[in-house]
Formats: C-alpha cells, structure tokens, sequence
C-alpha cells in the first residue's frame, strides 16, 4: 500500500519524539527550563499527530462515500 501524505507527516512526527525523547533521556538539558521546552515540544508533537490520525480518519470515511 502506498504512503499518504498522513503516512508522510506521521513519520516525520515520530521521528521528532523519537529525537527530543533521546535528548532528554541523554541528560542533555541544561536546566530545568531547557527540559520543560522539549517536553512541551513532546506533548505539542504527540497533539499533533492526534489530530493527523483524526484527519486521516475523517478523509479516508469521506474517500468510501
């Protein structure tokens, strides 16, 4: 099956988390407001990709009608 565009952007999303979360797993914040950025960069990520999931959701139910 080809990849969407939703496949496309959800990679790239992950890829995102997956970096920010080794980033803080390495102990590479400076200080605690350095750690708060990447998580809340997390959180906005993980939102992010919710709402493509949804969109995909909704595109693909619309695309059967």
């Amino acid at each position: 099956m080809a990849k969407t565009v939703f496949d496309v952007l959800k990679g790239k999303i992950d890829d995102n988390i997956s970096s920010s979360q080794s980033f803080l797993s390495g102990g590479s914040a400076k200080d605690f407001a350095d750690y708060r950025e990447v998580v809340g960069l997390i959180r906005g990520l993980e939102a992010s990709k919710s709402y493509i999931e949804d969109l995909a959701k909704n595109y693909m139910e619309d695309d059967d009608d």
